[in-house]
């Protein structure tokens, strides 16, 4: 054959294969597979109640509850069900700076210190150069969730958490490692209330809700009580499912303190996946899009996360969103995380998708869901990832029961404290949380974190100086606290371990003052 028609011919054929292969890429997504999925991903897991919203071309293409709002009480979760979305906050705050950019008000690489003068970090230099866009990718040099006890259902208002940030130490250098912040986030909404002239809430009100008609959405757990379509939080305690109070969060305000639905959750992504051409609402431009979507901090990725999810082959942190690329497309994410609420928010803005899940327990149903869903819509191989994650989440279950056996055993048995229990007693100081008092009640060792009013704890003794504490608030297992006696013979420190991935006790560092 002559090779001169045989080079069109071939083009002709790679051209009719590739055009075959993204129809089928392209193949409408079964819904009702995905329906059923999920409903049953909902019962393996054994979660009270989830929402879903799936976006696709500026259109909601699927939204449903599933479940139920509060175990032992016949109310069904809605599309219109507000759930605590936790650090997904943290995306609104990113749109609301973002929007004083546009304006010309503020610029990312800003100094912090020009807006809120009351920021200290522990290191003077860090104080002085840190920006806005560093408040917002994680690179601080404070450890992940370093000083989440300063907020934590505590008694503090927001400047004085910002002020309690300047005693705690940090991990890294400055700018060389991630570690995720809260504080810091609260702190860029107090730049927007200094740029804006407005609250963070009053901004976020009038400013993203409004135009974007979010009307199920709020900023703060006092609104919750007006609502009568509200998921109630659960966690397992004990090895039973129980229901525990919404804890007051508003003073973390911007970066974890937003109550909302899938209904208004829908609308807030359309709007991230508008381009400055498309119809509708368009809070931001392309321009500051783009800068938010843009890599800031390298995230390691590890062996075995890379060999579960082989197509991700880097992930970052931009402002106020998580990225990596998934089956050849960038996706943009995050997930929230509150007293028994988990919430997962994805978009991939190349095929004008994305989708939100609420849930109103501690589980891990999420991030399988989130995985099935995109495999549906960009074409990914069928794999049952939540039967998958179910396996991987039994295994770390197994894992940290065989962990508590090894701490049983090595418990040293017929000991007894150096001092009587009363000696014990007294005000234990963290300059960067506040007072900690032991005390007698009934015969036994209490011990109450004053600036968190939940936070008592009963204490047996274990072995030596050292007890195991259970806190009577449910959402945190047990833990020991050590007491370290001092050359005059009395205890001078008590050391609280507490397990747990949210919060490091040891930070407290609890010196007796009296």
């Amino acid at each position: 054959m002559d090779r001169r028609r045989l080079v069109p011919l071939l083009f002709l054929f790679l051209l009719a294969f590739a055009l075959a292969g993204a129809q089928e890429a392209k193949k409408p997504v079964d819904l009702d597979a995905l329906d059923r999925y999920v409903a049953k991903a909902v019962k393996d897991w054994n979660v009270p109640g989830l929402a879903l919203a799936i976006v696709k071309d500026d259109s909601v293409v699927f939204a449903k509850g599933y479940g139920l709002r509060e175990i032992g009480k016949p109310d069904l979760v809605d599309t219109h069900t507000l759930f605590a979305i936790a650090s997904l906050s943290k995306a609104f705050t990113v749109a609301a700076l973002g929007r004083m950019v546009d304006q010309g008000k503020l610029r990312w690489n800003d100094k912090v210190t020009d807006y809120v003068p009351y920021f200290q970090m522990y290191d003077p230099y860090v104080t002085r150069e840190m920006t806005v866009r560093d408040l917002l990718c994680h690179r601080s040099g404070l450890n992940t969730f370093a000083g989440d006890l300063i907020w934590y259902g505590t008694n503090y208002d927001r400047r004085e958490v910002i002020r309690r940030i300047r005693f705690v130490k940090p991990r890294y250098s400055f700018r060389a490692n991630y570690g995720y912040q809260n504080i810091m986030v609260l702190t860029a909404g107090e730049v927007l209330q200094s740029v804006s002239g407005k609250s963070w809430d009053e901004y976020t009100r009038d400013s993203l809700f409004a135009p974007l008609g979010m009307t199920e959405s709020n900023t703060s757990v006092r609104y919750l009580a007006q609502s009568a379509d509200v998921a109630t939080p659960h966690t397992m305690h004990r090895g039973t499912l129980v229901t525990i109070p919404y804890r007051n969060v508003d003073n973390i305000g911007s970066a974890a303190a937003i109550n909302s639905s899938v209904s208004d959750l829908a609308k807030w992504m359309r709007m991230w996946l508008r381009d400055d051409a498309s119809p509708g609402v368009k809070l931001l431009s392309d321009a500051t899009k783009f800068d938010i979507w843009s890599p800031q901090t390298i995230l390691p990725l590890s062996p075995r996360g890379s060999k579960n999810v082989p197509s991700r082959h880097f992930s970052a942190a931009g402002l106020g969103w998580f990225m990596n690329d998934y089956l050849g497309r960038k996706m943009l994410n995050h997930s929230g995380g509150m007293d028994g609420m988990i919430s997962r928010i994805a978009l991939v803005p190349e095929e004008h998708m994305g989708l939100i899940l609420l849930t109103n327990s501690i589980n891990g149903v999420t991030t399988p869901l989130m995985y099935k869903i995109l495999d549906a819509y960009l074409g990914g191989a069928e794999r049952d990832w939540s039967s998958e994650q179910l396996a991987m989440s039994a295994s770390g279950d197994s894992a940290a029961a065989a962990a508590d056996r090894v701490q049983d055993a090595g418990r040293v048995k017929n000991t007894k404290p150096s001092l009587p229990l009363l000696a014990y007693t007294g005000t234990y100081r963290s300059e960067m949380y506040g007072n900690v008092i032991v005390d007698m009640e009934k015969g036994a060792l209490t011990v109450r974190f004053v600036p968190t009013e939940t936070y008592v704890g009963d204490l047996t003794h274990w072995h030596y100086d050292t007890f195991r504490i259970e806190l009577r608030d449910k959402t945190l297992p047990p833990g020991m606290v050590t007491f370290v006696i001092g050359a005059s013979g009395k205890p001078t420190e008590m050391k609280v371990v507490i397990p747990n991935p949210d919060f490091d006790f040891s930070e407290l560092e609890l010196k007796r003052v009296d």
